[in-house]
């Protein structure tokens, strides 16, 4: 775990602290430390050093420091507590971040952990741990204020004033019905600035937004986003209310997103956990098998210029342009599918836009193949100008190859050769990684697998036969 600066000057002092045996002094400077550093403070201690300073902490402390804990060191920690002090700080930690630690212990660890809290904090972890992984579910806590419609304002902030310390946030409470169904929310402002006589039913709207329980995690990072909300409602399919997703929990699905995204779109397969800790023979499997895979394909490009084996022995200089020809495609491909999985990610856009991304695309590919092919053309014609295709034979000052005479003869066609190819390389590439993605996401599969990696290998065989067939196309007759 990297430090802050903050974690790393007061490190030593807390060490010392504990060594000594000062704990009056050790709980007063544990409580002037926010939670995040004095987790990052006790994941440099060694456990037994861990567990003291944890002892030490105020209770509401020891809950929120420990949910910052990797989950490697929650199971040091709660292993050198032991169960009687380990259960106290699960206790007191909200239902989804007990949740989501007992998800993340060894099985062996978990079900003693859970067997030995107490009944109703048994039930609320067990409820959420009941839904499917990476479901807005296990995200949900059910620690929130709701009231009811028929209740004057003034009952109702009795009702927040009573319960609103457990709850996670307070800026939203939420009315239900008389089978606990959700009807609509409320903004704390709207009931605080309300007449105490006034009803409830008289603020409402009945225009709220929620989330199924069972529905993806990555639904409930959309919906925060594009209503800018601190909190949602969870419903279950009667769509009675059974608890809430906040801006912080989403905030840790969308970082995972994010990182599983990136390694995926470097070509390999997503890691389930951090870099540092995970086993190396795993993290070699799930780069390896993707490498394994593109080198594959890359043999399809060795290939393809077999194909042309004749071609390139009468003219080598067509085998020198050949990097630079299939890395423009790979390169188009790439931008073009790294912005389309963007997209899809952060809904701009959706399947149905497919047409209207094609016809972009291929106008964006078309500008940009131009271009490119504009510069090699220039290229062509001022090693041309130079005299630079001219090759002495060795050991023949003055002596030039035939091969080396016509390329210099014909650099006009060769310039034309390599503008056309580049041209249609950087189109193929722009539409191919464009439209990988929306494949992919058509047959259920996770757009970022289109990585571009993949895409560079897709482009790279077709590339060459672009190349080649407008070789043999233009220079036939001349170089060939």
């Amino acid at each position: 775990m990297t430090q802050n600066p903050t974690a790393q000057l007061l490190e030593p002092e807390i060490r010392e602290l504990i060594r000594e045996g000062r704990y009056s002094e050790l709980r007063n400077a544990l409580h002037a430390i926010p939670a995040a550093d004095v987790a990052d403070i006790l994941a440099e201690l060694d456990p037994a050093e861990a567990a003291v300073g944890f002892r030490f902490l105020q209770r509401d402390d020891a809950a929120e420091a420990f949910t910052y804990l990797s989950p490697e060191t929650q199971q040091a920690l709660i292993e050198k507590l032991g169960d009687e002090a380990s259960v106290r700080v699960v206790e007191a930690m909200s239902a989804d971040d007990r949740a989501r630690l007992v998800d993340e212990l060894p099985e062996g660890v978990a079900q003693r952990l859970v067997a030995s809290l107490s009944a109703e904090t048994r039930k609320q972890t067990q409820a959420i741990l009941g839904y499917p992984p990476k479901s807005v579910g296990r995200l949900m806590t059910p620690d929130y204020v709701r009231v009811r419609p028929e209740w004057t304002i003034a009952r109702a902030m009795d009702h927040i004033r009573k319960w609103g310390h457990d709850a996670e946030t307070i800026n939203v409470v939420y009315v239900i019905d008389e089978k606990g169904v959700l009807i609509d929310d409320l903004r704390i402002r709207q009931i605080f600035l309300a007449d105490p006589q006034q009803t409830v039913e008289s603020l409402m709207n009945n225009n709220f937004v929620a989330l199924r329980a069972d529905e993806p995690q990555e639904n409930a990072v959309r919906m925060l986003q594009r209503y800018d909300r601190v909190a949602l409602p969870v419903v279950d399919s009667r769509g009675a209310l059974i608890g809430i997703v906040t801006h912080d929990d989403v905030a840790d699905v969308a970082q995972a997103e994010a990182t599983e995204d990136m390694q995926k779109l470097g070509g390999m397969e997503a890691l389930d956990e951090p870099y540092m800790t995970i086993p190396l023979l795993t993290l070699v499997r799930k780069r390896g098998t993707w490498l394994a895979a593109l080198f594959v394909g890359e043999m399809f490009t060795q290939t393809a210029m077999a194909g042309y084996e004749h071609q390139i022995e009468k003219a080598a200089i067509l085998a020198t342009f050949v990097p630079l020809i299939v890395s423009s495609g790979g390169n188009s491909g790439s931008q073009a599918t790294s912005l389309i999985i963007r997209a899809l990610a952060l809904g701009e856009i959706t399947l149905k836009d497919w047409s209207k991304i094609m016809r972009r695309e291929l106008a964006a590919g078309l500008l940009l193949g131009f271009f490119l092919g504009i510069i090699g053309v220039i290229r062509i014609h001022v090693w041309g100008w130079l005299g630079w295709f001219k090759r002495e034979l060795p050991g023949m000052p003055g002596q030039f190859s035939a091969e080396s005479l016509s390329a210099q003869a014909h650099y006009h066609l060769l310039a034309v050769t390599i503008g056309v190819a580049v041209l249609g390389v950087v189109l193929w590439g722009t539409i191919i990684g464009s439209m990988l993605p929306f494949l992919l996401k058509k047959i259920k599969l996770d757009p970022a697998t289109s990585s571009a990696p993949f895409v560079a290998t897709l482009v790279d065989v077709v590339g060459v036969l672009i190349y080649f067939t407008a070789a043999v196309s233009i220079l036939k007759g001349t170089l060939l």
